[in-house]
């Protein structure tokens, strides 16, 4: 793992031989603590990168080695627990996963999955978070940060492209 410095905040030499310590010392540590929560190990290496930046960010003096373990891992089951209850986690399943699953749905809805699949970005969010995850025109429009008639005009324009893709009424089902 490589430890980015946050942009907008310069690292004094002194945090950063900080962050060194706790990644080489603690650092497995860490990553194992958030894996056994998240299941992940490249949500794991976030929360281990997070948390190494919350260190560098705050800087705190440290008493003794143990009170500096027992920082880190407060730190890193508090950004596990947040990241488990984050609202797009809860939500939503990544779309490489049910690209994965369309081996078991037949032929007709994996025809129309690939073919949302193929939408460029911007039609293939909305169609995919109203379709398959059953969200409205203004709840997609908080998760994308777009207003809801933007939303509106998206979702026309795909089920367009998908209707012609698609040669028929395959999204009035």
């Amino acid at each position: 793992l490589m430890l980015l410095p946050a942009r907008e905040t310069p690292v004094s030499a002194q945090s950063a031989a900080l962050a060194e310590h706790a990644l080489c010392t603690y650092g497995q540590s860490v990553l194992r603590l958030a894996y056994s929560y998240l299941r992940n190990q490249s949500d794991a290496e976030d929360i281990l990168q997070e948390t190494l930046v919350r260190l560098l960010r705050s800087a705190p003096e440290f008493e003794t080695q143990e009170h500096e373990k027992a920082w880190l891992i407060r730190v890193a089951v508090n950004a596990c627990k947040d990241h488990l209850k984050s609202f797009f986690r809860r939500k939503t399943v990544p779309l490489e996963v049910l690209a994965e699953e369309a081996d078991y749905i037949n032929e007709e809805q994996r025809s129309i999955l690939h073919s949302v699949l193929s939408l460029p970005d911007k039609y293939r969010d909305v169609i995919y978070l109203h379709y398959y995850e059953g969200y409205n025109a203004a709840e997609i429009g908080a998760i994308l940060s777009k207003k809801e008639n933007t939303v509106y005009s998206l979702l026309s324009r795909g089920r367009a492209i998908l209707k012609e893709t698609l040669g028929g009424d395959a999204l009035d089902q």
